[in-house]
């Protein structure tokens, strides 16, 4: 990945200085503009200093911590990226911090290509998110017709890394406009306005725009997931919706956040249930979880179309809302079997 020499700076903050040595090493390699802190008030007088694009924080640290030094660089500095690290994956803190604003997260001992493509996910990551700031601006400084276009342009621009991401991976791509299409059907069946299927078809096409975040080896792991590589791999939904909060409706954002929701209540770190759940995010898990299961994995075949569909009426109710799950079953087979007709051409 190419970046601009000014974007190239990285702060390693860590009390152990081998460890910052080794990093630095390496991403001097890499061609990056590496300075460290060994605690966190060094930290802050090196923010202020060195203007870096990406902090690597260590989360245990004497003093002042990694964890609460977080907020207060987000606050101080809210176009560095930041990458919390981890002697130890300890899941709750992890999510804890990659909620409080951190855009991803090692595990020590470190594997330094890990460090290498974090860092570079997080620029990327970073840039994106100063693209919405400047279209943000223009905003201000037009009329309303404008404002829709510069909106729909740039929603647009979105939608195109989202498909670019997937081309990148044989598993994953063309997944966004499959589930979009059974959504858009499954909404049609439930007898959706024209505006509330335009925020469900930009809610279905962005579901997955948070993996951006997700680290590359563990989206294509050739065996199942860890807990901890789950939950990691479940903070795309919350990193999605934050990558589209300044230009979405609220609509489309509940969409993304939502859509690994359970209806039973019983999924990872989920904080509402039932007809709680947005009804668009409730229509996303169904089309998402179809695709996902009829079309190959890293990790196992795909499963053939009459068994998907028996799954996801095995799970009317627990994993599914019930009333989604009859609209599902409407869909015109052709829509249902894009993915299979997909990997016949494979």
């Amino acid at each position: 990945m190419v970046v601009n020499t000014e974007e190239r700076k990285i702060l390693i903050v860590d009390d152990e200085e081998v460890i910052r040595k080794v990093v630095n090493k390496r991403l001097t390699r890499e061609g990056y503009h590496c300075c460290e802190a060994s605690n966190g008030s060094e930290a802050l007088e090196k923010l202020q200093q060195y203007q870096p694009q990406v902090v690597i924080l260590d989360i245990m640290m004497p003093g002042k911590s990694g964890r609460e030094l977080l907020p207060e660089v987000l606050v101080s500095y809210p176009d560095t990226g930041v990458i919390m690290a981890t002697a130890v994956a300890e899941a709750d803190t992890i999510i804890e911090c990659m909620k409080g604003g951190a855009q991803d997260y090692l595990i020590k001992p470190f594997d330094l290509e890990q460090v290498v493509q974090s860092v570079d996910k997080v620029l990327e990551m970073k840039r994106l998110e100063l693209k919405i700031k400047e279209y943000q601006k223009e905003l201000e400084c037009t009329v309303e017709e404008q404002k829709k276009e510069i909106r729909r342009l740039f929603m647009s621009s979105i939608e195109s890394l989202v498909y670019a991401l997937e081309a990148k991976d044989r598993y994953t791509a063309g997944h966004s406009r499959r589930v979009t299409d059974i959504a858009v059907c499954i909404g049609e069946a439930l007898g959706l306005s024209p505006g509330e299927l335009d925020d469900l078809r930009w809610g279905a096409l962005l579901h997955d725009v948070g993996k951006i975040a997700v680290d590359p080896a563990i989206q294509n792991k050739l065996s199942r997931l860890t807990s901890g590589e789950y939950r990691h791999m479940m903070t795309h939904a919350l990193v999605g919706a934050g990558i589209v909060r300044p230009v979405a409706s609220q609509t489309v954002i509940d969409i993304i956040a939502h859509h690994h929701d359970h209806y039973d209540g019983r999924g990872l770190d989920q904080a509402v249930l039932g007809e709680q759940i947005p009804l668009g995010a409730r229509i996303v898990a169904v089309a998402d979880s179809f695709d996902a299961m009829t079309s190959d994995r890293p990790y196992r075949p795909a499963m053939p179309t009459d068994q998907g569909i028996a799954e996801i009426k095995r799970c009317a109710g627990t994993e599914f809302d019930p009333i989604v799950v009859t609209a599902f079953l409407k869909v015109p087979m052709c829509v249902r079997c894009q993915g299979e007709n997909t990997r016949s051409l494979r």
